[in-house]
């Protein structure tokens, strides 16, 4: 097919912008036949009243796009007539084709939300990872972070949501949801998502976050006491929890203490990756709120973005590899 001159025009530009690298590298590291694959079974046939659909291949870009800049559905419908480089990387020509609208993705949202689909993406992507080598099995990180909800009754129903809850950190209070990762102590990518409501202690989510294979997990001080639980007495892998901050700035000056601190140094290196995964979502991928209402429609969002940023991550190693293949 004949290229428009609007795509010639952009072909030849002479700089490439750090949106144009950002979608050429994800573009490249995502395992795009394995996700079509995964989808396939659950992607309609029609797009309804005979219409033929949308390609599943576009789709999925679309979602990815949307995913990764932080977009509502009406925004990535804009950003793709606004953005030469997300519509090629999409894979729209406007001079042959209208964009997929917002309703279309809501649709395709709601059908990965209904099949537990986007899980299925996250273990796609990490099975895809683990099989390049990335993914070892002998250690854990588990974290947890905050996602601040709309604390706003400012709606239909006069109502916040009643999925989400109030949690403290420190002496703040913040209305949302948690995020429980699992990530692998290694690498520092995440294998394990779980959301829960913002209240939920975080060590009640410590075993769930763990693969089963591990001989080691590390975790913050709140974490503290996860060894004695009822759910952890059978697991064989050894804690290594950080000590309380109080009692950390307590310890005495003396060769005891120098060796006790020099262990709270080096479990806080190995637990600073779980940060990474973190720092992508909330501040590259700008998720910082909840989308949407309810705990399940959130918590299947952090699948995607889990497992983009895994990709993200990755990218270095995965386009260095000289067995890399761009499917």
């Amino acid at each position: 097919m004949q290229a428009s001159f609007s795509e010639l025009e952009y072909a030849a530009k002479k700089k490439q912008t750090r949106r144009d690298r950002f979608l050429a590298e994800i573009d490249a590291v995502t395992p795009w036949v394995e996700l079509e694959r995964t989808v396939t079974p659950f992607y309609p046939r029609s797009g309804g009243r005979g219409r033929p659909p949308i390609g599943l291949a576009r789709m999925l870009r679309m979602y990815v796009a949307q995913q990764c800049f932080g977009l509502s559905d009406e925004g990535i419908e804009d950003a793709l007539y606004d953005s030469q480089a997300i519509r090629r990387f999409v894979g729209i020509d406007l001079n042959r084709e209208s964009a997929p609208d917002a309703t279309t993705l809501l649709n395709f949202r709601h059908l990965l939300e209904n099949h537990q689909l986007t899980e299925s993406i996250f273990n796609t992507i990490t099975g895809h990872l683990a099989a390049k080598g990335l993914l070892l099995r002998e250690g854990t990180i588990v974290d947890a972070t905050l996602i601040a909800a709309p604390p706003s009754t400012k709606n239909k129903d006069g109502k916040r949501d009643p999925d989400m809850h109030q949690s403290k950190k420190g002496k703040q209070w913040y209305f949302g949801m948690k995020a429980h990762i699992g990530v692998d102590a290694q690498s520092g990518l995440v294998h394990t998502v779980i959301g829960t409501a913002g209240n939920v202690s975080d060590v009640t989510q410590a075993q769930a976050l763990l693969h089963g294979d591990e001989t080691d997990a590390f975790g913050d001080a709140g974490y503290q006491g996860v060894e004695k639980r009822d759910d952890n007495l059978e697991c064989p892998v050894t804690w290594h929890v950080a000590m309380r901050p109080s009692k950390r700035k307590a310890l005495p000056a003396t060769p005891l203490g120098g060796l006790l601190e020099r262990l709270e140094h080096t479990k806080a290196s190995i637990r600073a990756k779980v940060e990474h995964p973190f720092h992508v979502v909330k501040n590259l991928f700008r998720h910082r709120k909840t989308r949407y209402k309810g705990l399940a429609k959130n918590t299947a969002q952090l699948f995607s973005l889990f497992g983009l940023a895994n990709l993200f991550m990755a990218r270095r190693w995965l386009l260095d590899a000289p067995s890399q293949s761009a499917s």
